[in-house]
């Protein structure tokens, strides 16, 4: 009866896992329909149609993603607080010329809403570019560990522009650490400690499990949005679950 038991559990919680995965490309594709529909000049009523069948969707059929929001006082890879009404996660990787637009063009006006205590902000990377994002991921995060994360991102991102593969060698992001003003010695050991691997590996499972494949891709207040769209996507998808917070 133990054993029975045991993999009546494991079927129900491979089936939970599989829902997100399968939520989070369904709801991701009506959103961008709905903002492709909108573009064009005659189609305010299909648009506004399309967004309907999304919000339906979501409201209907949609698990509460925002559960995977950590909301965690200790985590590192943050803006904005612990108690925000909406929540916004990143999965995000550094060789991503997507991922470099979005922080470049979309992430100052999340900042703007973190800032003023109406967002969370959780980063995730997803390294799905091989060796080089994983040593940039722990490099940031190297960067967190002296209070620096935000910082050294945005250095991974000039111009919201990728690094060069030679930039992203252990001495290259060491040393971009010392341009930054970071302790370095202690930079290279947090940069290789296990601590930094375990979070990074956490976080990357996170996104792998809920069908994250690519990047960019978000959820924002438990809505998931895929890609590098334009910021006025995001801007609205904040406003709506600000709004439902009353």
């Amino acid at each position: 009866l133990q054993e029975a038991h045991g993999l009546n559990a494991t079927r129900t919680k491979r089936m939970n896992a599989t829902v997100p995965l399968i939520i989070f490309g369904g709801i991701a594709m009506l959103i961008l329909v709905a903002f492709l529909l909108s573009q064009r000049p005659d189609a305010q009523q299909e648009s506004s149609a399309a967004a309907n069948t999304a919000e339906e969707q979501s409201e209907s059929e949609r698990p509460d993603l925002t559960q995977f929001e950590r909301r965690d006082a200790g985590d590192l890879l943050t803006a904005g607080p612990v108690d925000a009404p909406v929540g916004l996660i990143v999965f995000s990787d550094y060789q991503c010329p997507f991922c470099g637009q979005w922080s470049h063009e979309t992430l100052p006006t999340m900042m703007e809403y973190a800032e003023r205590g109406d967002l969370r902000i959780e980063w995730r990377d997803l390294n799905v570019f091989g060796p080089d994002s994983e040593r940039a991921s722990y490099a940031a995060y190297a960067a967190a560990e002296q209070g620096e994360f935000w910082e050294y991102h945005d250095a991974l991102y000039p111009g919201g522009e990728k690094r060069a593969k030679n930039e992203l060698s252990e001495d290259a992001l060491i040393a971009l650490a010392g341009e930054l003003g970071l302790d370095t010695e202690r930079f290279a050991v947090d940069m290789n400690s296990d601590k930094t691997r375990t979070q990074i590996e956490e976080n990357q499972q996170l996104g792998f499990s809920l069908g994250a494949a690519s990047t960019p891709v978000f959820l924002l207040g438990g809505v998931p949005i895929s890609g590098a769209q334009p910021t006025e996507v995001f801007v609205q998808a904040f406003e709506d679950a600000l709004a439902k917070q009353g």
